[in-house]
């Protein structure tokens, strides 16, 4: 993990972003659409770079077999004080799990910090090993131009040193806060997220808009079946034929989104069921 990006998780800013302020509507969001697309409870939720398990304490609330892989050592504590998850170190880029074991695999945060295509492209393909054929993939994703939306809110893009860190952002999609030690991402254009899902196995996923104007989610649906951050859906390739026959579950996550999820890329993420299953750049608006 990049020194930096543990220094700035080290400080403990997950223990409250999202249970407060602004954070709450990214929250929020995120369990409404992964109430819609995980599995029923009693099932196997793999949550990989689950935090301070901030949405890990709501599934295992609700019945479900929740387990947090995180690499920030601080998170993991935390996680592991919650009633009913479990908790441990691990790497999203090579999970410390055997094959199939989940029915879901929810990547809430690492892509959007792995600036490298085939680092994101290889934890997309590990989710999609750990899940069990027909499971659920999940992983959430920072849009391009969340950086210069920020800096219009905050009223910094005024500032030419500012706007010209957020062109830099938009040509890159690397994120580097201006501030000292603040912090630093990945921004994904809508048609990279689509690719690096096909690319890991997970085909067709479904997106949908999390936080306006800057986080999605994409779902997608492994094992053998098709379904698919924000969140979309796809399935790994064992029975093509079978996937298009969606099952409850499937059709469900593979249902069109509601036009607000079209228009709001703040948090975008994706839901996928596996069929058969840089240049760095400083932001002015980040911190």
């Amino acid at each position: 993990m990049d020194p930096a990006v543990m220094a700035y998780y080290e400080r403990g800013g997950e223990l409250t972003r999202l249970r407060q302020g602004r954070g709450r509507l990214e929250y929020w969001r995120t369990r409404d659409v992964l109430r819609r697309v995980l599995p029923p409870a009693p099932a196997r939720v793999l949550d990989v770079g689950g935090g301070t398990g901030v949405h890990a304490e709501w599934l295992a609330a609700g019945g479900y077999d929740v387990e947090v892989v995180d690499p920030v050592p601080l998170h993991v504590e935390e996680a592991g004080k919650l009633p009913g998850v479990r908790s441990r170190l691990g790497d999203a880029r090579a999970l410390p799990v055997p094959d199939g074991q989940a029915d879901a695999v929810l990547l809430l945060g690492p892509l959007y910090h792995l600036p490298e295509r085939a680092d994101r492209v290889r934890a997309l393909a590990e989710a999609r090993r750990a899940v069990r054929p027909g499971g659920l993939v999940a992983a959430a994703f920072i849009s391009r131009y969340a950086c210069l939306h920020d800096s219009v809110r905050l009223g910094t893009f005024a500032r030419e040193e500012s706007r010209a860190a957020d062109y830099r952002s938009l040509d890159t999609g690397v994120i580097i806060s201006s501030k000292e030690g603040g912090f630093r991402g990945y921004g994904h254009l809508p048609e990279e997220i689509l690719a690096e899902f096909a690319e890991a196995g997970l085909p067709e996923p479904r997106l949908h808009g999390l936080r306006a104007p800057s986080v999605s989610t994409a779902t997608s649906t492994t094992g053998w079946t098709t379904t698919g951050g924000a969140s979309c859906c796809s399935t790994p390739p064992a029975a093509w034929s079978a996937s298009r026959r969606c099952s409850a579950s499937a059709a469900t996550c593979s249902r069109s989104p509601p036009p607000d999820d079209q228009n709001q890329p703040r948090c975008r993420a994706i839901c996928s069921r596996p069929r058969c299953s840089a240049t760095s750049a400083s932001c002015g608006g980040w911190s």
